[in-house]
């Protein structure tokens, strides 16, 4: 039985959502050192240039940043190493075709605890261009501004 219940987000990817449409997500677990366990407990941990590639049939998370612990030691882990992502082998495989075929990457959205497994949401994404996303942008504001109207619509009413 784990110690921990529930989950605990240590990181996120907001800039994701932003540069990518984002097609389906993953939930894979992760090979860690123990100094890395200590760290991510500690909330500290950086999403933002982080990817995931296949090599093989195993899946890799590349240029995710979690600093060293601070009472570690020699022992300590390097900030920015590759870590093996615990994945099912049709999930890889699945994965791997989408990749291959073009146009889509593997990018980590967040990163938590899960019952104390540390786990990492990946997802399949396609790029956006410049233009896409200054028209999210406006679909946003635009929605923003409807609901505000309505607000004071309804207020005005009462």
């Amino acid at each position: 039985m784990p110690r921990e219940r529930g989950e605990k987000v240590v990181a996120t990817n907001r800039r994701a959502r932003h540069d990518y449409n984002l097609e389906k997500s993953y939930e894979a677990g992760l090979v860690l050192t123990g100094t890395e366990v200590k760290s991510l407990r500690q909330g500290r941990a950086n999403l933002t240039d982080g990817y995931a590639f296949i090599k093989g049939n195993e899946a890799f998370l590349d240029a995710v940043h979690i600093p060293e612990y601070s009472q570690g030691h020699w022992t300590n882990h390097s900030a920015k190493r590759i870590r093996k992502l615990l994945l099912h082998k049709e999930e890889i495989a699945k994965l791997s075709h989408a990749v291959s075929a073009g146009g889509y990457t593997l990018i980590p959205l967040r990163l938590y605890f899960s019952d104390g497994r540390a786990k990492v949401e990946i997802a399949l994404a396609k790029g956006k261009r410049e233009y896409d996303k200054r028209q999210t942008l406006r679909e946003r504001q635009d929605s923003r501004e409807a609901e505000r109207a309505m607000r004071l619509r309804n207020r005005v009413g009462e």
